[in-house]
């Protein structure tokens, strides 16, 4: 990541009352008047664009299970999260975190020890991957979150990340099988579920389909851009007439890339720095507003680290109006951003 990383480069649409007081300088108590469930209204897709929704739908639906959470998580240093899932430990689920411990160990340690001091049962990542920079949980066993964004509050006003809230039963399952393996350290074959894409596994060879795939438009949101198979998809993509947007937050890291897609003819756009906003999203439309319109959102950078040799989680869609909010997502930062040159 190139502002954050560290070692290399159904919403639930609850009214809840919250109780705030201090726990230990770092961690607020988070009370609801009940333990939440899902709502029945839950039953497809849907997004959650960050930084426009605030995190408030993401508390909610890590306040809703009644039996069983499964968290994976990169990066956790967020006190209001941290809070909510010891207070769902403490009213009787069982919560599972792993924790990235090979680049982020030393921001996760304080999580790591208050989760563990209450009830929760924290790992740290296995050794099998680069590292673990998977963002998603499950809810019961029977609801899924795949998600761009870290657990860190010092971002969230500035980033733009995106959720999608799943039901699908084979992809809650799939993630589950895999937490389970990653949980235990034991490798796991990529479980049956199309829409998912895992890394280390699939996601370049999936994502580089998805582009190849396009005859006509690719958009793209990625805080990395630095894999040869991806800029050689995008290059082909170009070559043969399909026009190509590329948005991101500038690091000279991306230089090159920039300059040969924008050679090449792709619209290249920038921002810097945070402002107007920060892009830590990995987003991806192709054929927008075509019957083959395909959006994917999830957790992989387009790095080498990230594609091949990381554990990361992404999810393609073809629902019409997720797709179509997607490709809003990144013409709306396209247009806040500027021209590469």
């Amino acid at each position: 990541m190139a502002r954050r990383h560290s070692g290399r480069l159904a919403i639930a649409a609850l009214l809840v009352v919250i109780g705030w007081h201090t726990l230990d300088r770092r961690h607020p108590v988070v009370r609801a008047e009940l333990p939440l469930a899902v709502p029945a209204a839950a039953g497809r897709d849907q997004l959650i664009v960050e930084p426009d929704a605030g995190m408030t739908p993401i508390y909610t639906l890590l306040r809703s299970p009644r039996h069983q959470l499964d968290l994976t998580m990169y990066e956790l240093t967020d006190p209001t999260a941290e809070a909510v899932l010891a207070e769902d430990a403490a009213r009787g689920v069982r919560v599972r975190v792993i924790l990235d411990g090979r680049l982020e160990r030393s921001h996760n340690l304080a999580a790591y020890s208050y989760l563990r001091s209450r009830g929760v049962v924290v790992s740290w990542s296995t050794g099998r991957f680069f590292a673990t920079h998977e963002k998603a949980f499950v809810i019961d066993g029977s609801l899924a979150v795949v998600m761009s964004l870290n657990f860190t509050e010092r971002y969230y006003a500035t980033s733009r990340d995106l959720a999608v809230v799943d039901p699908d039963r084979h992809d809650v399952a799939a993630i589950e099988s895999v937490f389970g393996a990653d949980l235990d350290g034991r490798s796991v074959g990529t479980p049956a579920a199309d829409d998912l894409v895992w890394s280390p596994s699939q996601s370049q060879s999936d994502l580089v389909a998805l582009v190849e795939a396009a005859a006509e438009s690719v958009s793209l949101e990625s805080e990395e851009l630095s894999s040869s198979a991806m800029v050689g998809a995008l290059l082909g993509a170009l070559h043969r007439g399909v026009a190509v947007t590329v948005v991101m937050t500038y690091d000279d890291s991306w230089r090159g890339a920039f300059t040969r897609l924008a050679a090449a003819g792709a619209t290249v756009r920038v921002m810097y720095g945070e402002r107007p906003r920060y892009i830590h999203a990995k987003l991806l439309v192709t054929d927008a507003g075509t019957s083959r319109a395909r959006a994917f959102v999830g957790s992989e950078n387009l790095s080498d680290a990230s594609l091949l040799h990381d554990r990361e989680l992404g999810i393609v869609l073809v629902v019409p109006s997720l797709v179509e909010r997607v490709g809003s997502v990144i013409a709306t930062d396209a247009t806040d951003g500027s021209a590469w040159r």
